[in-house]
């Protein structure tokens, strides 16, 4: 099959997955065509059946901003037709999936795509609620021949907040277990072999609530000698590095900004600590299991899909500071239930998030959306009245 997808390149959650699932894909014999503004993070230099094209936008005195959902749906239209696309992914209901419904509509009727919608989180909880975008969002949404979100939540949010016509459907994000290993081979690169590693991974969103790690980093110092590794980039960078000057364990704190090679680097934490507001899935949480390293997390969202209270970490609530300080204590200064923890983790992650059952489930989905097109058309040209 010849699929295109359309994604947010950068170091977020939906672009990751987005392009593990493209590589995946593309490993099962299917032809891929990203496109994007730029090459996706996770994407290597090259890989057979994966084509990378980009989005070129003008400077012009006349646009305040430059119109890239213009320029990212003429890219998809002359990409669909040039290549024969038969269906078309849009991770991000704006601008990915409004874009490709435009671009659609450029092309002769036989040669219009099928448009899947996958949804991820903010693109409906935040960007896509607001009154500036919702007509839009809904508009993508009841276009698209089908719509999946990444967790069960965020498919019960959707269809609250926006009255589909049909259901969204469930398909959760996943992960090669073939990537994520046991081996702490960087362990010595990041601390002494005395201070246990506790680690931090996000875009440094507001969402992620950083300072709530800085926080909780400070009372595990109270009994526990550790080393803080934050890994991501973000607007809430410079406000996690001034809590810890305040709190004074600055010198505790290693920033390594974007990896992409995360898989080398939460072997080595003793616990993973990630806070955030709410999440619609928990890519972090989950590659963290992977690695048989324990997750606290927050009891909102997605997350819970995931994370497992009391068997694979610990869900508190949101801004609960010492609760979180309280678990993370018993897992650094308790070895057997770090590791109990860790290796439930990975048998979870294994067993309901690896990659060939959730690619099963996307392909399943694209020969049902193709095969119901086709019947929709071979009807539409019969004598018969639709």
């Amino acid at each position: 099959m010849k699929i295109g997808i359309s994604c947010h390149a950068t170091t977020g959650g939906s672009g990751i997955v987005a392009t593990e699932l493209g590589l995946a894909l593309a490993r099962r014999g299917h032809e891929i065509h990203f496109v994007t503004m730029e090459p996706p993070f996770r994407l290597p230099h090259y890989e057979p059946n994966i084509f990378a094209h980009s989005v070129d936008t003008i400077n012009y005195p006349l646009f305040k901003l430059p119109p890239y959902s213009i320029a990212l749906s003429s890219k998809i239209a002359e990409v669909a037709q040039e290549y024969d696309i038969q269906l078309w992914h849009a991770h991000y209901a704006i601008p990915n999936a409004v874009a490709a419904l435009l671009g659609r509509s450029m092309l002769p009727a036989e040669k219009r795509f099928c448009l899947i919608t996958t949804l991820h989180g903010t693109d409906i909880t935040l960007v896509g609620s607001h009154p500036s975008f919702y007509r839009a969002t809904q508009y993508a949404m009841e276009s698209s021949c089908a719509v999946t979100a990444v967790s069960d939540w965020l498919s019960r949010e959707t269809e609250r907040e926006f009255d589909l016509k049909e259901p969204v459907r469930t398909i959760y994000n996943f992960l090669d277990p073939t990537r994520f290993h046991t081996r702490k081979i960087n362990r010595p690169t990041l601390a002494r072999g005395d201070e246990k590693i506790i680690m931090h991974l996000s875009n440094f969103r507001p969402v992620k609530r950083v300072t709530d790690v800085i926080r909780v980093f400070k009372r595990i110092l109270d009994d526990v000698s550790a080393r803080l590794i934050m890994v991501g980039e973000g607007p809430e960078r410079l406000s996690a590095a001034g809590v810890a000057r305040q709190l004074g364990v600055e010198d505790r704190i290693s920033y390594l900004g974007n990896c992409a090679n995360v898989e080398d680097l939460l072997p080595c934490a003793d616990l993973i600590i990630q806070p955030s507001e709410h999440e619609s899935f928990g890519l972090v949480p989950l590659e963290a299991m992977a690695s048989e390293v324990p997750v606290i997390a927050t009891n909102s969202g997605g997350v819970t899909e995931v994370v497992v209270h009391g068997k694979t970490g610990y869900l508190c609530e949101v801004g609960d500071i010492e609760s979180m300080a309280e678990y993370a204590r018993a897992i650094l200064t308790q070895p057997e239930l770090r590791t109990a923890l860790g290796q439930a983790g990975r048998k979870r992650a294994l067993e309901k998030f690896s990659v060939d059952l959730i690619v099963d489930q996307y392909e399943h989905l694209y020969e049902e959306v193709r095969a119901r097109r086709a019947d929709v058309m071979e009807k539409k040209h019969s004598p018969e009245p639709w």
